[in-house]
């Protein structure tokens, strides 16, 4: 489901390509037209089982069987034609894969439903951790990319949020360890506690204990032994209001994540932590000491946050996307147009086949 300010990559895998739905009809008629062509002892007849087969990967039952049956009859004309091609053999494997065929598909079609039902779940799931995202707030303009490497089941671990609150826009980003709905309510947990947090609390580090507490409790059902691989990095973003900036500076607070990338006419600058804050799900056992920074910005710059599946996308060789370099070579341009060249771009240097979930959000600083 794609909704507005966000986009979902429905992709191939690179080198699959389905196959067309009249694929079974095609080899029908080049299996018949052969057998009819050829001398009879090259026997291509024995290739028509072939055919419903085939179609029982594509098509419902009863197509299916139809082509059987059509098969089954070129058979029998073929044997009037030629009488030693050993007719009734052929005829005999044809209604028995027919029946095979058709069995088949009426389990596909089953599988099929349930996967439908699955990914409506799915959506439903992502969405309470993704809900509709303003595109402006205030004087920024605001846009994001989801992609998760999970296609078919189209849902991921990665997360993020905008809220306009009293101080300023705030915003987050993060990447739960993990895939599947456990990594989504661990995902909706800290979403949600951003939700409430960012309007009530009057710094970053506020909300960063807000968030550890909260995925705390979330993963306090799970066994002990599994807490340590249950850690969460996120990303906290502060842009004050018109009205308040001083001096045109943004916070930020990095829980062990990518930190984020400005880029403005002096050019790109990553915007590194000046000390370690704590993974969440971890400040317990190596401390709770938050650490906020401030990095100046002007008008007009373009501020880019993402997941490390941006980074770790690998090409047939190994090489990483290299991020940085990309973001440098960027025109300026509207943040949707930023996001749909990544998207894009990523694509090509991967082969069409991500390995891990993707997040992103730009934000132009107006």
């Amino acid at each position: 489901m794609i909704e507005p300010g966000r986009l979902r990559l429905r992709r191939r895998r690179h080198g699959r390509w389905p196959l067309t739905p009249l694929s079974p009809v095609i080899l029908t008629i080049v299996i018949a037209s052969l057998a009819y062509a050829t001398p009879p002892d090259m026997a291509f007849s024995r290739l028509l089982p072939a055919a419903p087969a085939l179609a029982a990967s594509m098509w419902p039952v009863l197509p299916t069987v139809l082509l059987g049956t059509v098969c089954l009859f070129l058979m029998i004309g073929l044997g009037v034609v030629f009488p030693d091609l050993g007719t009734g053999y052929t005829a005999a494997g044809i209604v028995a894969v027919t029946v095979a065929a058709a069995y088949g598909s009426h389990v596909r079609l089953q599988r099929e439903r349930t996967l439908f039902q699955v990914r409506l779940v799915a959506d439903a799931a992502q969405q309470v951790v993704l809900s509709p995202m303003p595109r402006r707030c205030g004087d920024l303009e605001i846009e994001s990319l989801y992609v998760a490497a999970a296609a078919e089941a189209r849902i991921g671990g990665d997360f993020y949020e905008v809220v306009e609150a009293r101080r300023g826009v705030r915003l987050l980003i993060g990447d739960v360890r993990g895939k599947g709905l456990p990594a989504v309510g661990s995902a909706a947990s800290v979403v949600n506690s951003f939700r409430e947090a960012a309007y009530d609390e009057p710094d970053l580090a506020g909300i960063a204990r807000r968030l550890e507490a909260s995925s705390t409790r979330y993963i306090a059902a799970f066994p002990p032994e599994d807490l340590m691989e249950r850690f969460i990095t996120a990303l906290l973003v502060e842009i004050p209001h018109g009205d308040a900036r001083e001096e045109g500076r943004i916070a930020v607070l990095n829980c062990g994540h990518p930190p984020p990338l400005l880029l403005g006419r002096d050019g790109l600058r990553p915007l590194e932590p000046s000390a370690p804050s704590p993974l969440l799900n971890l400040a317990d056992l190596i401390g709770a000491q938050y650490s906020v920074d401030t990095f100046p910005y002007s008008p007009g710059d373009h501020l880019l946050l993402y997941t490390d599946g941006v980074t770790e996308a690998r090409d047939r060789d190994g090489t990483f996307f290299p991020l940085a370099e990309w973001m440098q070579q960027q025109r300026p341009r509207r943040p949707r147009d930023l996001l749909d060249a990544l998207h894009r771009d990523l694509l090509r240097h991967s082969c069409q086949g991500l390995d891990d979930d993707i997040a992103a959000l730009a934000v132009r600083l107006d």
